[in-house]
């Protein structure tokens, strides 16, 4: 499969120049590719060609962007996906790239910008206005808040007469932390984010209950977790599903009844112990639209 995903790739490549792409792994999914889109509207347009042009079955997950973590002993790292981040008590300090957008947009939208960016963690640095009817308007956002969807929602909001530039223009210290979903104890890495502290309880109750809907119920409990560090922030869970095993237990002996609950109550344990969950491609997808959800 990662053959074939890495020949799709090529071909793609060859007649659509704006996405680029480079080999990546995870602990959780194994081999594959790091991808980078115009934004979320073109990244489903190429996931689409990839399973009904060449007939591949994909696993997407959240994008992500190049943070410098600064450690307790000096060292400094650049950190490109959630899993490579160190232990919380030997970070010293996390810088986040920030861009500057240059937005212009039709004056009877400048209010629904305004408050586009500031959801978004935005510095208001001005507003010119070019004409009767249009202005620019100047923000300073962290590119981990532009990279998912903030395009599409600035299209929305300014009624599709919106258009945005932006520069790169280094890195700026923030309150970060990574936030992890365990399933049933085990990290799941692919599912791990970097997300600023204010809204770590919210995005991981969010990504909990979304994961909660999204997992098939299993003969065992399935336990759902967001942690930041040891420190558990939300949990969810997922009944068993349940076999009645005194169907065939006719009246008689309590004690012969509790000691069939007993043995199922084992079983599943021992079941819980060893079995496998399976996370669907949809709750990978879940992250991208966690954000959107938040903001509703």
């Amino acid at each position: 499969d990662y053959e074939e995903l890495r020949d799709a790739l090529e071909k793609l490549s060859l007649n659509d120049a704006s996405f680029e792409y480079k080999p990546d792994s995870s602990d959780a999914l194994g081999m594959g590719f790091r991808l980078g889109f115009l934004g979320l509207l073109h990244m489903e347009v190429i996931q689409e060609r990839l399973e009904r042009e060449f007939g591949l079955n994909l696993v997407m997950t959240m994008p992500n962007v190049a943070y410098k973590v600064k450690k307790t002993n000096g060292e400094e790292l650049i950190i490109q996906k959630a899993s490579q981040m160190p232990d919380p008590s030997e970070i010293e300090s996390i810088e986040e790239p920030y861009i500057q957008a240059d937005i212009i947009t039709p004056i009877e939208y400048l209010s629904a910008v305004n408050e586009l960016c500031k959801k978004k963690r935005g510095i208001h640095v001005k507003v010119d206005y070019l004409d009767a009817k249009r202005c620019l308007v100047v923000y300073q956002l962290p590119l981990a808040e532009i990279v998912v969807d903030f395009y599409d929602k600035l299209k929305t909001c300014t009624r599709g007469y919106g258009s945005l530039d932006y520069t790169l223009i280094g890195y700026k210290s923030g309150d970060l932390v990574k936030l992890d979903i365990l399933i049933n104890n085990d990290v799941v890495d692919a599912l791990s984010v970097i997300v600023h502290r204010d809204h770590a309880q919210s995005v991981g109750r969010a990504l909990a209950s979304k994961l909660r809907k999204l997992i098939p119920r299993q003969q065992f409990e399935v336990v759902i977790q967001a942690a930041i560090g040891k420190r558990v922030i939300v949990r969810e869970t997922i009944k068993p599903l349940r076999k009645n095993v005194l169907a065939k237990c006719y009246g008689g002996d309590i004690t012969r009844k509790r000691k069939l609950l007993e043995k199922q109550k084992e079983g599943k344990k021992r079941m819980k112990q060893i079995g496998v969950v399976e996370v669907p491609q949809e709750a990978f997808m879940a992250l991208l639209r966690v954000n959107e959800e938040l903001e509703q």
